[in-house]
Formats: structure tokens, C-alpha cells, sequence
């Protein structure tokens, strides 16, 4: 499909893997939230690590029985959809941070 070639932004949604919305994981809504809108797709990362906003360091330990682990999710769509996207999902982020930044969609595949 050739509407996914060319010039896309990169939205990052950076949050914790026990941030919640209506009592179901963060991330698992903000999915939901992709595949109601149309949105090309997106991809949940779990970090090794991270500082968060309040200056925790947040990392695996085995002697710990609730892991606070970094996650990122990652979308890749136009600019104009990204936008309307945010203004779609921002009530649900309690804490967190979203970048956005250029990217140049050079192959896309998809059966």
C-alpha cells in the first residue's frame, strides 16, 4: 500500500508498565484507542530500565515482587492523524511523557 511511504512522524508515548485506565493496563487501552481510530499501528517496547519523572530509577529485581518497568509506545502515521490521535488520548495519561519527530517511511510491506 502506497499511502504509507514518504514523510511520517513518530509519536513515543513513554509510561509505566502498572499506569492504569479504567482498572485495564495503560497500554492495552491506548491499543484499543489505535485500532478505533484508524491508525496505521503501533508498538509497545519494555525498557530494561529508566529514570522516570520523579527521579526513581525503575529496573528488574528479582527480589521484588511488583516490577515498575518503563514502556514506550511507538506509533508511526501522519502528522494530521497523530495530532487528532493526542487530543483523543490525553484524559488517559495520569503521568507520562509523548515526543513526536520526523521519520522517512521508505518500505512498507503488508499482505
Amino acid at each position: 500500500m502506497k499511502r504509507y511511504l514518504g514523510k511520517k512522524k513518530i509519536l513515543r508515548i513513554y509510561i509505566d508498565n502498572q499506569d492504569k485506565f479504567e482498572d485495564e493496563p495503560l497500554w492495552e487501552a491506548i491499543l484499543q484507542k489505535v485500532k478505533e481510530h484508524d491508525i496505521a499501528g503501533a508498538t509497545v517496547f519494555k525498557g530494561v530500565a529508566g529514570i522516570g519523572a520523579h527521579s526513581e530509577l525503575r529496573s528488574f529485581n528479582v527480589f521484588t515482587l511488583s516490577q515498575v518497568m518503563p514502556l514506550i509506545i511507538e506509533i508511526i502515521e501522519s502528522e494530521e492523524k497523530i495530532i487528532d490521535f493526542i487530543d483523543k488520548i490525553d484524559f488517559m495519561i495520569d503521568e507520562g511523557i509523548m515526543t513526536m519527530c520526523d521519520t522517512q517511511v521508505i518500505k512498507y510491506k503488508h499482505k
